[in-house]
């Protein structure tokens, strides 16, 4: 199944909570950071500062702050747009979570392999690399146009990304980016997806098995016998439940286990949402 995504015209006030909340959030820093030159040395990530003197709020702060307005731009329009359907699918709870996860394993990288640097690190490009993974393991087959130009699948697009920050980062060729940051940021979102969201999907499973297994207390009473009324179309929202459990089950199982009628409910549910 291939989703072609489009999104609307910006409008901040119907944005998701998380999304609008991290957008503020960038901004304020960024125009704090033009106020306050030195702001970079203390709340970016700078290594030597962290592990030798215990500034452990950097690994944190050092995402709302950018260099200068296209860094700002691009991670801005990165997190809209790779963060609306994962926010959607999971929930402001959720993507908060994960948001702020990838960029403390983007943060782990750089601590690793630069401990001495007293060189500030700053942007949430390795949050923002999470978010690319996320959406590509959520929607592996949906298109996105790279630079509004080229089509590529989400997955292929995620793979694409990752080697280049890998051969940029090896060779050295732009070292005043933090290649390996954005690495770490993209390893931790592909582990926390592959292993522990899928282990807590299947957890879940387990669980309501094991409670529908019980034995009642008392027998149900017997139902009193009706005519067979008209069926009713099933509602929206228990429509969305069922993809949403289709979806936890291509992501932890493979789109090969799948049953018939289980693609069926999917294809019907792309034909009914496909955008022109």
């Amino acid at each position: 199944m291939t989703r072609v995504f489009r999104h609307d015209p910006v409008d901040f006030r119907n944005l998701p909570p998380a999304i609008r909340i991290l957008m503020i959030a960038n901004v304020v820093g960024f125009l704090a950071g033009l106020v306050v030159p030195d702001l970079h040395n203390l709340f970016g990530l700078v290594p030597q500062q962290v592990l030798f003197q215990r500034w452990v709020w950097q690994p944190v702060t050092y995402l709302f702050l950018h260099g200068n307005l296209w860094h700002l731009i691009f991670n801005l329009f990165a997190l809209w747009m790779f963060g609306m359907p994962v926010e959607a699918q999971w929930g402001e709870r959720d993507f908060l979570k994960y948001y702020f996860l990838c960029g403390l394993g983007a943060a782990a990288a750089h601590l690793a392999l630069a401990p001495h640097s007293g060189i500030p690190v700053i942007g949430a490009s390795g949050a923002v690399y999470g978010l690319l993974v996320a959406f590509a393991m959520l929607y592996p087959d949906a298109v996105v146009y790279l630079y509004f130009l080229i089509p590529i699948k989400a997955a292929h697009m995620a793979l694409l990304f990752g080697a280049i920050e890998f051969f940029a980062g090896a060779t050295g060729s732009t070292p005043g980016v933090a290649r390996f940051a954005h690495l770490g940021g993209m390893l931790t979102g592909y582990l926390y997806i592959r292993w522990w969201w899928v282990a807590k999907i299947q957890l879940k499973a387990l669980w309501r098995r094991a409670r529908s297994a019980e034995p009642e207390d008392e027998p149900a009473p017997r139902p009193v016998p009706r005519r067979a009324a008209k069926p009713k179309a099933a509602s929206p929202d228990a429509d969305m439940a069922e993809v949403d459990r289709i979806l936890d089950k291509i992501l932890s199982d493979g789109l090969e286990s799948l049953t018939d009628e289980e693609r069926g409910i999917m294809h019907r549910y792309s034909e009914r949402n496909k955008l022109s």
